[in-house]
């Protein structure tokens, strides 16, 4: 069903399923794996419907919407979108991109695969056997005039330079990292070998996200803890005794008796300012950059987990599953 070679078991393998659910469009994205005992198989559900979402209901701020927007719509430069695979990076830039879409944008996005289609985008996918990677077709681009760039993913040195590149020559462009947080973005291009000048000219921001799960509004339940539980998420409780309402799913039937229902995002938004530009020509350590992006009103995504745990959104659990790191 996916279009893989069932012939073949030594390699791992990619395909991807079309099909239709009470109806709405799906794409399930396959991916095969040769092991010991054979092959394993680990299945992705992409609803097509979901990058028509719209910025303001991803989990944003205001403010961090407004500051997100307001990077996007700059003439030229770089806004990269950080994080594992699968806590919704692509979705954040189609949501995006569908801000920005208009009839005077030539917008041009390369993709490996192409996951939604955008009306008014011109999108190209990658096909290596054809000899079309991310890398020839960021050069044909440059020849289409074009106002906006999405590059799906800087996997190597060479895209990475050719984006930087056309950042550098007056396109705005998006793309996606997998790093940890928004600081250690550029730690990571610098790994890759680019010059940390040329990060500091293009850059113009990050935005590091996670995926937690929301709480089940059919069966949520409120309930008090101690104040001082919540220090590791940076809260600072003005008295040790003061206790602080949190929210809980009970478990129902709506939510499979789980007490969470749907997804919401954590985020980190670290805007480039003259001073961390310098920081990263230096190669200032990735400590002194967190201090510096935190003192230029960067908000951790610990802190923004800690602003959906006391909003009743999500749970203490949630973000410590999937925010948390040794050394915080």
């Amino acid at each position: 069903m996916s279009e893989m070679n069932i012939a073949e078991r030594r390699v791992p393998q990619d395909g991807r399923i079309a099909t239709r659910y009470q109806g709405k469009e799906y794409d399930l994205r396959v991916s095969c794996l040769p092991n010991l005992h054979g092959e394993k198989i680990v299945m992705r559900i992409l609803d097509k419907g979901s990058v028509m979402i719209g910025l303001n209901k991803l989990g944003f701020t205001p403010e961090m919407q407004a500051q997100l927007e307001e990077l996007a719509a700059q003439p030229n430069g770089m806004l990269l979108s950080t994080g594992p695979t699968g806590h919704g990076k692509t979705t954040t830039q189609y949501s995006l991109l569908n801000k920005l879409n208009s009839i005077e944008k030539n917008i041009l996005t390369i993709e490996d695969p192409c996951e939604y289609v955008l009306s008014g985008v011109t999108q190209v996918q990658v096909n290596k056997k054809a000899g079309l990677t991310f890398s020839s077709a960021l050069r044909a681009f440059l020849r289409q005039d074009p106002d906006i760039i999405m590059v799906g993913e800087m996997r190597d040195l060479e895209t990475a330079e050719i984006a930087i590149e056309s950042a550098l020559t007056g396109h705005m462009v998006l793309s996606t990292l997998h790093t940890n947080d928004a600081p250690s973005a550029t730690i990571r291009l610098i790994d890759m070998g680019i010059e940390p000048f040329l990060i500091s000219a293009t850059i113009i921001g990050v935005l590091a996200q996670r995926l937690g799960r929301r709480i089940c509004t059919e069966c949520k339940e409120y309930y008090e803890v101690p104040a001082v539980d919540l220090r590791k998420f940076g809260f600072k409780p003005s008295d040790p005794t003061q206790m602080v309402q949190l929210a809980r799913g009970r478990g129902c039937d709506r939510c499979r008796q789980t007490g969470y229902r749907g997804r919401i995002g954590f985020y980190e938004l670290m805007k480039m300012n003259a001073e961390l530009a310098e920081m990263v020509v230096r190669r200032a350590p990735l400590s002194d950059l967190k201090e510096a992006a935190k003192a230029n009103g960067m908000t951790e995504l610990r802190e923004d987990g800690l602003l959906k745990v006391l909003e009743g959104i999500t749970t203490p659990e949630e973000v410590m599953r999937t925010v948390f790191t040794a050394g915080y």
